[in-house]
């Protein structure tokens, strides 16, 4: 594996914390990735995250498209972002990172921050946008730069487009899995370990496809019942931060420990929140057939292995939880325009072909659904270096 074309560690001179950012590759000198916020955050955790980015830039490749693959790139912070200095910090952050994000790294939300929070922070650390260094890629950039805030602005029953695009991309891949395996929706039993952006709105989208959720995990817990949860309730009833407000609970819904989820009679589980969730420690209390990556690495590779070992297919986050990063560039490309419908649409074709091709490769190679995905990406990186090249 090639080592990071770029790799910086940045110290705050106020608080002390530790920020990073990690330029795994670029595509005509630009690379994306979002920024993350959480206590205990790494240069390594960095480093993997944005070789996953570029994988997932690569896996949507379309030789057709009007969205040009970018390079792949992640910013970290070692911070909570509910501790009070946890803004003031990402502003110094980003100010330190401004020569990068003005020239070569495009960026947004991630785990512990919203587009908003992120949006904000980069005005206040005087930058244009967070993805200004893509503008010059584009055709036509203030057309583009409306189709992009047009289609942020769009909500759906309440909800930001922009909230829902990743978990439909989440929810079509399970979706995709059950019907190579022939198994029906209806029915189908998922746990969803997070009910933030990404866990929230893969709940509602496979809630509306027929399966039942029977357990949801938070902060504060897990929320359990064998006969379905209440998906529209919950999600009504959660903070900024996904936890559930738990006045809104049926008397039949159970609290069970943090990691009741794990553990839940369930055909899929839905890794939403952290990385490292899954590990070589608690692996195997897993029963499900699947377990399907919503959040960026969080099975450790030597719990797949083991997972792998005793039949239970994971199917990898590059893939998985890519949605909402192809869902940003088909829109600001133009591939698409600030539709809902438009958006969901796409992403679900996308997603499905994908899937479709990963789960392919992994049967024909007989590997792992991840060994495919990495493998697919590896045939495509030098088709886009070719085209594209990497400054030009």
């Amino acid at each position: 594996m090639t080592p990071p074309l770029m790799s910086s560690v940045w110290t705050d001179h106020v608080t002390g914390r530790r920020g990073f950012l990690v330029v795994d590759r670029l595509v005509r000198g630009v690379a994306g990735g979002g920024l993350r916020m959480r206590p205990g955050c790494t240069l390594e955790e960095v480093t993997g995250l944005a070789r996953g980015m570029t994988m997932k830039e690569a896996l949507h490749y379309d030789p057709d498209g009007r969205y040009v693959p970018l390079g792949g790139a992640k910013g970290g912070i070692d911070c909570d972002p509910q501790a009070p200095e946890a803004y003031g910090l990402l502003v110094r952050y980003l100010r330190a990172m401004r020569p990068y994000v003005e020239s070569c790294w495009t960026t947004g939300e991630d785990l512990g921050l919203t587009q908003d929070l992120v949006d904000r922070a980069a005005a206040e650390a005087g930058l244009e946008s967070s993805v200004q260094a893509v503008y010059p890629l584009l055709d036509d950039e203030a057309a583009a730069r409306r189709r992009l805030a047009d289609a942020f602005a769009l909500e759906v029953d309440g909800i930001g487009l922009d909230e829902l695009v990743g978990g439909c991309g989440v929810a079509e891949s399970v979706l995709t899995a059950l019907d190579r395996a022939g198994v029906a929706h209806a029915g189908t039993r998922v746990a969803v370990q997070g009910l933030g952006t990404m866990g929230g709105a893969t709940a509602r989208f496979l809630a509306r496809a027929g399966l039942r959720i029977v357990a949801v995990a938070d902060i504060k817990g897990t929320i359990a019942n064998a006969a379905g949860l209440d998906v529209d309730a919950l999600l009504a009833a959660r903070d900024a931060y996904g936890t559930v407000d738990r006045a809104v609970l049926r008397p039949a819904d159970r609290e069970l420990p943090g990691e009741a989820w794990l553990s839940a009679r369930a055909e899929v589980v839905v890794p939403a929140a952290v990385s490292y969730a899954i590990d070589t420690a608690n692996q195997d209390r897993v029963t499900a057939r699947w377990i399907v990556e919503a959040a960026n690495m969080p099975v450790l590779p030597a719990a797949e292995e083991a997972l792998s070992a005793r039949g239970v297919t994971v199917l990898p986050d590059v893939v998985v939880n890519s949605g909402t990063n192809a869902w940003w560039w088909w829109t600001l490309f133009g591939d698409i325009g600030p539709d809902a419908a438009e958006a969901f649409a796409c992403t679900r074709r996308s997603m499905r072909a994908l899937v479709e091709v990963m789960l392919a490769r992994a049967e024909a190679d007989g590997t792992t659904p991840r060994a495919a995905a990495h493998a697919l990406a590896a045939d495509r990186l030098p088709v886009i270096a070719e085209r594209f090249g990497w400054y030009r």
